[in-house]
């Protein structure tokens, strides 16, 4: 099957390969980096990453989920952004994780943005949306950047590490975005 690829400002935002496991395995390794997500798991098992990619590819044969690799300028992979599809209500959740020295520059907004595009253009789903830890500011103003709306926080939603964490929800649907166009 052939995936889409995409080009933004300064990234190349594309499917993984096998031979992104090393550096998968070191970022998503890095507890820093696993803690703002729920889905990485920590400590990060040995050769995970290598299965993981593979399972990528399986979901997107599917099309129950999208997983990109995010790689700057430099030819590095520096994170991942990925929607999970419910085909049944036509929606996707949203969601992305980044290497730590790579915070802060606003390659999840970059990568956001066209990755909603190809959800409401190419995907034709009718909402998107998105969850953080509310510990998780950061994320949320990705969200906020991206357009989408605060629709609530969720008390103790989410046990994470043996803690009970709240988490925050933000949406955008296919009428508003195609307003905000």
């Amino acid at each position: 099957m052939q995936y889409p690829m995409f080009l933004s400002k300064r990234l190349t935002i594309r499917p993984f390969e096998l031979d992104d496991a090393p550096r998968v395995q070191e970022l998503a390794g890095d507890k820093e980096v696993a803690k703002t997500t729920t889905i990485i798991p920590h400590p990060y098992p040995d050769d995970w990453a290598e299965e993981w990619i593979t399972s990528t590819h399986t979901a997107m044969d599917k099309g129950d989920s999208f997983h990109f690799a995010m790689v700057n300028e430099q030819n590095m992979l520096i994170g991942c952004i990925y929607l999970f599809i419910n085909k049944k209500h036509n929606k996707g959740e949203l969601g992305y994780w980044l290497g730590k020295s790579y915070w802060g520059k606003g390659y999840c907004t970059e990568a956001g943005q066209v990755i909603i595009t190809y959800a409401f253009e190419e995907l034709q789903l009718n909402r998107i949306y998105a969850d953080a830890f509310t510990k998780n500011p950061a994320s949320s103003k990705v969200m906020q950047k991206l357009g989408l709306k605060y629709e609530g926080t969720f008390k103790q939603s989410c046990l994470y590490w043996g803690v009970y964490e709240d988490t925050v929800v933000y949406g955008l649907t296919r009428s508003d975005y195609n307003k905000s166009k």
